[in-house]
């Protein structure tokens, strides 16, 4: 008696998506022209790192972050009193944790 033949996947059969494609470009989450200009703005006023000073140090300020996490919500992403300027490493430390380490994050 043979064993059973794989058989392929019926062609209905979504294909596989990454946790990167699944999450969209940075455009569909709303980081596109308009954000760019308000970013570059919030930067001229704010231009040192918030959690950078906090432990005494200078430095200068290369991402604006949501203090509360937007996760889509389009009033809280565009609410001013919840962005500060952070350094590229305190934003990457910052993220990280929110989404529960690095390489990882929360899914839509």
């Amino acid at each position: 008696m043979r064993p059973q033949r794989h058989k392929p996947a019926a062609p209905d059969t979504p294909p596989h998506r990454t946790p990167e494609q699944l999450r969209g470009t940075s455009s569909e989450r709303g980081y596109g022209y308009r954000w760019q200009k308000a970013r570059e703005g919030f930067l001229r006023k704010h231009p040192l790192c918030v959690h950078c000073e906090q432990r005494g140090r200078v430095t200068a300020a290369t991402d604006v972050d949501h203090i509360t996490p937007h996760r889509g919500d389009k009033d809280l992403f565009w609410d001013r009193q919840n962005w500060q300027g952070l350094c590229h490493p305190c934003h990457s430390v910052k993220t990280a944790t929110e989404d529960g380490g690095f390489g990882n994050f929360r899914a839509k």
